[in-house]
């Protein structure tokens, strides 16, 4: 593992907790020397997570469309910044910049993230492994609809282990290093 895809909000929350995991896991990468690989915002936990790993001498990459850059949300102290023209290039580059993937608490986008790549690797088409840091239990009540899913037949159970979940930054590092994605044949049925 060289590089973190790190999903997570342009927003901070409500609760100073998820700025501390933010600003842990910017540590942690850099610390591990493992590149930062986001979307480029200096604003939220995205700002939080780029400033930590840059002031622990991390590698940080950024990928952002044309238009947020506009709206002045973009980090210009990078050590890599990638313009697109839309959100879809967006998570292609950040996914084609990385090697695997760790999800902070967030909103729309950001959940958004987490199931395009979770669709991915599902479809065969990435092989990422993909972490969700479940930072205050934030994700529990994501996870349960997850487990609804399973329950009435729309998600295979083989595909549960798709999403690791930790609630330690440092335990989902060492799990996601040691995952290997395993292939379900049949995600579908006819």
């Amino acid at each position: 593992m060289e590089s973190v895809l790190v999903f997570c909000g342009s927003s901070t929350g409500k609760l100073p907790i998820y700025a501390e995991a933010a600003q842990h896991l910017g540590e942690t990468l850099a610390q591990r020397d493992l590149a930062t690989v986001y979307g480029a915002g200096n604003i939220g936990l995205m700002g939080i997570l780029a400033d930590a790993a840059l002031d622990k001498g991390g590698k940080v990459i950024g990928v952002i469309p044309h238009f947020l850059r506009e709206k002045e949300v973009c980090h210009e102290q990078l050590t890599e910044l990638y313009l697109v023209d839309t959100m879809d290039e967006r998570k292609k580059k950040m996914a084609e910049l990385s090697d695997s993937v760790i999800t902070l608490p967030g909103g729309f986008g950001t959940l958004d993230e987490l199931f395009e790549m979770a669709t991915l690797v599902q479809l065969g088409q990435d092989n990422q492994p993909i972490g969700v840091l479940n930072v205050n239990g934030y994700f529990d009540p994501l996870l349960q609809q997850i487990d609804q899913m399973i329950q009435d037949g729309f998600v295979k159970e083989a595909q549960r282990d798709l999403i690791i979940v930790d609630d330690d930054a440092d335990r989902l590092l060492d799990r996601l290093a040691a995952h290997q994605v395993e292939r379900v044949e049949k995600w579908a049925d006819r």
